[in-house]
């Protein structure tokens, strides 16, 4: 628990202040929860009080987990400091998760239990925006757009497969580089799925009009460019046991591959498919064998540094309070606590707290694993990771001067990590195949 970071004072008063609030029919006390905490508030009682009411709800004790959730709901505001909001969210969550055990709905502040957040479209200028934010994207473009820009030096013909879920926002600084290249520009191609799992920031045109904008800058650059949409994609499952072929794809021979997977990896399911006795390997571990057999000349693997994959609810949410407070943290030092573009981000990061809290089974589509997870995976696979050279490094760090002082970034091992106050937060790493690497099944 970051409490050094997130140690402030909320008093409680309780709405429903009875004894009955206090006992329940199991036996089980509130009172060995709020311990300590009555008459102020802080992020580690708010960890507490969440990790009882998850403890309750596992063991199917609604009556106890509504109590706790009253608790919460007096220290919780959507307006308030980053604990309230972070706080807010996750209790949204639990009253989500709550409402298909509990008999009675339960209502907060005028928030239905069974409700879900809303998706908003955005227009391609309010994504640019979206992304300028916090260097949260902007890290991962920086150092994989750098790290792809050293690894076709000289090559004339260039194909990327983008796997991210930012619709495309990463190319025009690329594109911008190649440019400027002193043997000239190489033909650029850019390949994206027709799926794309259903997460924020939705975009209110298509990828075929997103294309259009990019031949446009393209050709404004000088920059020969040819953009594709993979139409058959139409389910996860097409995608990665059908779709991924030299055929399917066009590759062609007097051309590099570059795969580049910016937030992607973790809505491939790492479960088994198939029956007992008749499983096939994971989703994600056949895109990666898949991937691998296409023999890119890079692969990049950017995403958010925290492992949210375990069964356990009370794990994910200790997990969840422990990373996704660097979100609400930063957003916190430079708007103001009622600014619609905060609370708009903000409710981005709550769609993925409900997802990871309210939902389980193949529901849960959030199942993040750390960077050295990750890195394991790809060695064991068949990648050799690449290093960033310097030059990578003083270009994140230069976009890093262009944010809040919090945000900073590391080495470890081979990655490159964005920092927030010294907390890892989101992390990049480059990999080119092993010729002497296995494939495996899961």
């Amino acid at each position: 628990m970051k409490t050094e970071v997130r140690g402030s004072i909320t008093s409680i008063s309780l709405q429903n202040p009875s004894t009955a609030l206090f006992n329940t029919s199991q036996g089980t006390s509130l009172t060995g929860a709020l311990t300590g905490c009555l008459g102020s508030l802080d992020g580690a009682c708010i960890e507490k009080l969440l990790l009882h009411c998850a403890s309750a709800l596992e063991s199917n004790d609604v009556t106890l987990a509504q109590q706790v959730m009253w608790v919460l709901n007096n220290v919780a505001s959507s307006v308030g400091d980053p604990n309230q909001r972070l706080t807010s969210w996750i209790l949204r969550a639990l009253i989500s998760r709550a409402s298909k055990v509990c008999p009675t709905p339960m209502n907060f502040n005028g928030s239905s239990s069974t409700s879900t957040i809303p998706s908003r479209l955005m227009s391609v200028t309010e994504l640019a925006g979206y992304v300028d934010l916090i260097p949260w994207h902007r890290f991962g473009y920086c150092a994989s757009n750098s790290a792809i820009f050293k690894a076709i030096q000289g090559c004339p013909k260039v194909h990327i497969l983008d796997f991210s879920i930012t619709h495309c926002m990463q190319w025009p600084t690329l594109i911008d580089a190649l440019a400027k290249r002193p043997e000239g520009p190489p033909l650029l191609r850019v390949s994206v799925p027709n799926w794309r799992p259903q997460v924020p920031p939705l975009l209110n045109v298509s990828s075929e009009e997103v294309g259009l904008r990019l031949g446009n800058f393209s050709r404004f650059r000088d920059v020969p460019f040819e953009f594709n949409v993979i139409e058959n994609s139409s389910s996860l499952e097409l995608l990665v046991t059908s779709e991924l072929n030299p055929s399917s794809l066009d590759l062609r021979e007097d051309e590099v591959l570059v795969v580049n997977c910016q937030n992607w990896l973790r809505y491939l399911s790492d479960e088994p498919r198939g029956t007992p006795g008749h499983q096939d390997g994971s989703m994600r571990n056949t895109f990666l064998n898949t991937i691998r057999s296409l023999n890119p000349r890079i692969i990049v693997v950017v995403d958010e540094d925290s492992d949210l994959s375990a069964p356990s609810l009370t794990s994910r949410i200790t997990t969840c309070f422990n990373y996704l407070w660097i979100p609400f943290d930063s957003l916190d030092t430079f708007l103001p606590k009622d600014s619609t573009q905060r609370m708009d981000y903000e409710s981005d990061v709550g769609h993925k707290i409900e997802n990871i809290i309210g939902f389980e089974g193949h529901k849960r589509i959030e199942r993040l694993e750390s960077g050295v997870t990750m890195s394991q995976r790809l060695r064991n696979i068949g990648f050799s990771s690449t290093i960033f050279c310097e030059e990578t490094a003083r270009e994140v760090k230069a976009l890093l001067d262009e944010h809040a002082s919090g945000w900073g970034m590391k080495r470890e091992e081979d990655m490159l990590v964005l920092t927030w106050k010294g907390h890892n937060s989101v992390f990049a790493t480059a990999w080119v195949p092993n010729p002497n690497g296995l494939l495996i099944e899961d």
